[in-house]
């Protein structure tokens, strides 16, 4: 399993049309690509910064290659259209893996 890390600045006031097109977009790239899901997180410096979880490295470039389009125009124009600058940060395979799941509750 690998974990790509993402990072964001959106456009002041921008913030929840970015969020609501990241969840929609994770779910639609889920679906598509096969990747394991995604988390949003904010960094003290005011970026966005997400890490997906993708079953290998090989599944992440395919998805990468094609910018991980999928079919609902509106949606990636609503992620465009928030986003200032962003990029991928890392690529890593996962080594060790103690991170909590199970009986936990989305966190909104």
């Amino acid at each position: 399993m690998i974990v790509a890390v993402y990072w964001w600045r959106v456009h002041p006031g921008k913030e929840e049309q970015f969020r609501a097109a990241w969840r929609r977009g994770t779910e639609l790239i889920t679906a598509r690509y096969g990747s394991f899901g995604s988390r949003l997180h904010r960094a003290e410096d005011g970026r966005f910064v997400a890490t997906a979880e993708w079953p290998d490295k090989a599944s992440w470039q395919a998805a990468a290659d094609v910018k991980m389009v999928y079919d609902e125009p509106e949606t990636r124009q609503a992620f465009v259209d928030a986003v200032a600058e962003g990029g991928v940060d890392h690529v890593m395979e996962v080594t060790d893996d103690l991170l909590l799941r199970a009986g936990r509750e989305a966190l909104d």
